[in-house]
C-alpha cells in the first residue's frame, strides 16, 4: 500500500494525519507542498481546479480530501 500525504508543517490537519499513520504504524509518505514546489505541483496536478488542496491523502490511486478518521479507516482497510 502506497500512502502519501500532502500537507504542510504548520497544518493542524496534516499534523493529526501524520499522528494517525504512526498510531496505526502504516508506512507513509509526507509531502511538505509548502517547502517542495515538485510536491505542491504534484498535488495541484491531482485537482482540476489545480489549488493546492491540503491536506490530501492518496493511498494507492485513492483521493481523500480531509477525511474523517472513520472513512480514512474505512479505505485503508479496503485497500489493503
Amino acid at each position: 500500500m502506497n500512502i502519501k500525504l500532502y500537507g504542510a508543517d504548520r497544518c493542524h490537519k496534516t499534523q493529526h494525519y501524520m499522528r494517525f499513520f504512526e498510531a496505526h504504524m502504516l508506512d507513509f509518505e509526507f509531502l511538505d507542498v509548502e517547502k517542495n514546489e515538485d510536491h505542491a505541483e504534484e498535488l495541484r496536478n491531482l485537482y482540476t481546479n489545480r489549488r493546492l488542496n491540503f491536506p490530501t491523502i492518496t493511498i494507492n490511486s485513492k483521493k481523500l480530501r480531509n477525511p474523517s478518521d472513520q472513512e480514512l479507516t474505512k479505505w485503508i482497510d479496503k485497500l489493503q
